[in-house]
């Protein structure tokens, strides 16, 4: 099992989204499924990051904007290989912040996977703490369009694969109230197989913040790992949804798909304490308790 997950680890850092798609047609990119459609540019002021939030920052009202920073499926550079769930969630009332840049419409050249040892995160681990960093500073800097927009007391934390590591890895920032790890779970023989990326399973076990793992079921690379994170998880409040499709996960289904709603609904709860969205996770007759799409497990959930 690792050594798959290292395989399509290595595949898929070795050749750009773009690229592993060529012969696919580009999917729909959808403005979000919350209250306020989203959109995603790049800013001079945040190098080699991607920032997704609502279009009207105009039409928030009262809302103000909480953090969501992300590590990108394969530690990758493409700032928009998940922009679909990243939309989503600045929908629901988030800046969303990816590392990595906006990539030109021209597709590249398909590159063949590279020798065993030799991957290397494309973006390095501390390109999360930046994100937050620079939208922490930027609700006080004047002239900020987002200046007084942003509640930086209600911070996550995500990532897709070799991302939900470098989640992980910055898990220890104090500022961060919750953490989604999404098809992804800390190497189970505890091999560093990702230059850039060093992470063991006494992380996990440290966490003191609520916790989800979003997984692809058992024919997901990751499940092992991951299930195997969870089960690690002691004295915190932490759930693990499975939706069965695998490793790819719903990242560019139109709204960002299933793990969206799932997501969107655990950060209302954690970072807002919505009692509705509670209601997804909360209780014998919880809203995903009953949902067929996927399967939950919580503990410490009351």
């Amino acid at each position: 099992m690792f050594r798959s997950f290292v395989a399509a680890t290595m595949m898929l850092a070795a050749a750009p989204l773009a690229a592993q798609q060529a012969d696919k047609p580009e999917p729909v990119t959808t403005p979000g499924s919350g209250r306020w459609p989203a959109m995603f540019e790049s800013l001079p002021a945040l190098p080699d990051h991607v920032v997704y939030r609502p279009q009207s920052l105009e039409r928030l009202g009262d809302r103000k904007l909480g953090i969501y920073v992300f590590g990108n499926g394969a530690c990758s550079a493409d700032g928009t290989s998940s922009r679909n769930h990243l939309l989503d969630i600045a929908s629901h009332g988030y800046l969303a912040v990816a590392p990595g840049t906006i990539p030109a419409k021209e597709k590249p050249s398909a590159q063949g996977a590279r020798p065993a040892g030799q991957l290397t995160a494309s973006t390095p681990a501390s390109a999360l703490k930046t994100a937050i960093n620079w939208a922490v500073a930027e609700n006080e800097r004047a002239g900020s369009p987002l200046r007084g927009l942003i509640d930086t007391s209600r911070i996550a934390i995500s990532g897709f694969s070799c991302g939900g590591l470098q989640a992980l890895m910055n898990a220890g920032d104090p500022r961060v109230k919750t953490i989604v790890v999404m098809n992804s779970g800390v190497f189970n023989d505890g091999a560093r197989a990702i230059n850039g990326i060093d992470v063991s399973k006494s992380a996990v076990e440290k966490l003191r913040m609520p916790t989800l793992y979003v997984l692809g079921g058992p024919s997901d690379i990751a499940y092992e790992n991951g299930m195997d994170d969870y089960r690690r998880l002691t004295d915190i409040p932490a759930a693990v949804v499975n939706i069965p499709v695998g490793h790819g996960g719903t990242y560019m289904q139109p709204n960002g798909g299933i793990a969206a709603e799932v997501v969107s609904a655990w950060l209302e709860w954690q970072l807002w304490n919505d009692s509705n969205a509670a209601g997804k996770f909360k209780g014998t007759d919880c809203g995903l308790c009953t949902d067929k799409r996927l399967t939950i497990e919580r503990k410490n959930i009351d």
